[in-house]
């Protein structure tokens, strides 16, 4: 498999995305650990552009990717020991060091903790228990990293069991025609509006059946995807007509969101939301592909850095974005203000624990990179690395 630089890019692109979305949850009226003084409901439009899909794209994505690095390992094995690896020590090492920061900040914001972050992770952190009704030890952000693993390992025992038998043509004949925008669509719209019609995503593991029953199909459409000329095909032919719909789509969202705002809709109207809401977001994934793979599929002197730099961003972003909005926290800057230091200084920090991280060959692996005497040594021709 030769590497798909367009995919390279969009992972660059979802992955920026979401710091520019987690910094938005701190003013958007919906939960978040910690919030500003003055959250405004209209936020609410913009980070409804991108909250049907980001995630979806990323399982997609990683599935694609999945399949390069299966190729390129050769066997089953090897890739379920390589990705464990490369997914498993980051995420011990981010609930250890990375993430405790935001629980302890969130149970000071919102249920009064007294004692200081040092007694908080020395004491109450590894409790493996309840506080506050918050289950500690916690992953937090990284549950996609927990996610993409669980159905990693499930994606290889499928792959054992089968034993040379492959579905790929069947895959290739049915999302070889516009299928490859229907069918999925069809399938988020029974999850969403009739096995599971008003649940939300938990991320919890043993109790999150829509965030599964989204990606882990998902992340299977990638993986597919990724040795399917004929679906690929067809989403050339058809991410035009699925951007359209997916904006007119964000139209409905926007103003059903504009009308009754952080509210609950009237009936018919939640129910075209919700409708309107699945059809953007599929539409939107086919529509980038598209253009990924028209217009993104080239090679770039940054590419490789940023490639490599995402992983480290995501284990970091959040912590950074939760520990600097609790220091703005009653400095009563305007909102524009307050969003642009979250934003510079999370990009600084993200920079800075990627850059230093990187120089350190110990450390390399619990950021989510390969030790400098693990790096491919042959041509880099393969397709999306990484989480």
């Amino acid at each position: 498999m030769d590497r798909h630089y367009g995919l390279d890019w969009l992972r660059i692109g979802a992955f920026a995305l979401l710091i520019f979305y987690h910094v938005g949850m701190v003013f958007v009226p919906w939960d978040f650990h910690v919030k500003t003084s003055h959250p405004t409901e209209w936020v609410a439009i913009p980070m409804l552009a991108a909250n049907s899909w980001r995630l979806m794209l990323l399982f997609v994505v990683s599935g694609y990717a999945s399949r390069a690095l299966l190729v390129k390992g050769g066997h089953v094995g090897g890739f379920i020991g390589s990705r464990s690896k490369r997914l498993l020590i980051p995420l011990l090492f981010g609930m250890a060091v990375i993430v405790p920061l935001q629980p302890w900040i969130e149970l000071m914001g919102k249920h009064g903790y007294a004692q200081g972050f040092a007694w908080f992770w020395l004491h109450d952190y590894f409790r493996f228990g309840s506080l506050e009704g918050m289950i500690l030890p916690t992953w937090q952000h990284l549950w996609f990293v927990v996610y993409l693993w669980i159905y990693t390992m499930a994606l290889a025992a499928g792959l054992w069991l089968a034993r040379g038998r492959s579905v790929q043509p069947v895959f290739d004949r049915v999302f070889g025609t516009v299928a490859v925008v229907l069918v999925p669509i069809a399938w988020l719209l029974f999850v969403d509006m009739v096995l599971l019609q008003g649940a939300q995503e938990t991320h919890d593991l043993f109790d999150d059946p829509l965030a599964h029953l989204h990606y882990l199909p998902g992340f299977l459409f990638g993986f597919a995807l990724a040795r399917s000329g004929p679906a690929m095909a067809a989403i050339g032919r058809w991410w035009r007509p699925a951007a359209v719909v997916a904006a007119l789509s964000y139209c409905i969202v926007a103003a059903i969101e504009w009308r009754w705002p952080g509210s609950a809709m009237p009936s018919p109207f939640g129910a075209i939301f919700a409708a309107a809401h699945a059809v953007q977001g599929w539409c939107t994934i086919v529509a980038l592909i598209g253009v990924a793979e028209r217009f993104w599929n080239h090679d770039h002197p940054w590419r490789k850095t940023l490639t490599e730099a995402v992983f480290p961003f995501y284990i970091v972003h959040q912590t950074v974005i939760v520990g600097v909005e609790w220091i703005l926290l009653g400095q009563n800057l305007p909102a524009a203000e307050e969003f642009a230091i979250l934003v510079a200084a999370t990009i600084a920090g993200c920079w800075a624990f990627y850059l230093l991280g990187r120089e350190i060959n110990w450390l390399r692996p619990l950021i989510g990179l390969r030790t400098k005497s693990a790096r491919p040594r042959v041509n880099d021709r393969l397709s999306p690395s990484g989480a």
